[in-house]
Formats: structure tokens, C-alpha cells, sequence
């Protein structure tokens, strides 16, 4: 997934609770949002290891990066070839905890 496409759904989350992120990424339709789901509930996970009351979690930082992208080449006519990339993302996710001012 490009961090472009990431992007997008990440900003659109920076201001929203942990709760009300997971309840918009649900419903959806970008393809970024399933990765950034997926990553979310990670550090949620994480959070909880640490004592944290979900409830209390928001965001502190959400971070797209650009990750190492693949070259490829797809066949075009007269037996030539146009170079691609397939671009890949780094997402970061810290939380923090109102109560207890936990970082995760």
C-alpha cells in the first residue's frame, strides 16, 4: 500500500479517540484503512499489556512513512517495458493514556 493512500485515512483519524477510530475504519471504503485497522488494534493490545483502560487511549502521533519500493516492469508493445514501483508503508502509532499518562 502507498503511504499516499495511507495518508489519507491517517489524517482524517489524527483527532479521534482509539474508539471512534476503529468504528470509522470500519465502514471505510479506502484500502489503506484495513492496514492502518490492523496496526491501530496492535497498539491497543499493547496498550492493554501495559495496564491502560482503552477507554482512556487517543492518539499522540499517528506517523506514514515511505518504506522500500519495488521495482517492476510491465510489458507494453513492440516488445518494450515501462518501469513501476510498488511502493510499501511504514505506520507508526504512539497512544496515550489520559489517567495515567502512559506512552506507548
Amino acid at each position: 500500500m502507498s503511504p499516499r493512500k495511507v495518508r489519507l485515512v491517517a489524517d482524517a483519524l489524527r483527532s479521534c479517540t482509539v474508539d471512534v477510530a476503529l468504528l470509522q475504519l470500519g465502514k471505510l471504503p479506502h484500502a489503506g484503512a484495513v492496514s492502518l485497522m490492523k496496526v491501530i488494534a496492535s497498539a491497543v493490545a499493547n496498550a492493554k499489556a501495559k495496564q491502560a483502560a482503552e477507554a482512556a487511549l487517543r492518539f499522540k502521533t499517528i506517523d506514514v512513512m515511505g518504506g522500500p519500493a519495488m521495482k517492476r516492469w510491465r510489458a507494453v508493445s513492440k516488445g518494450q517495458a515501462h518501469a513501476y514501483k510498488k511502493r510499501m508503508t511504514h505506520i507508526r502509532i504512539v497512544l496515550t493514556d489520559e489517567d495515567n499518562k502512559l506512552t506507548k
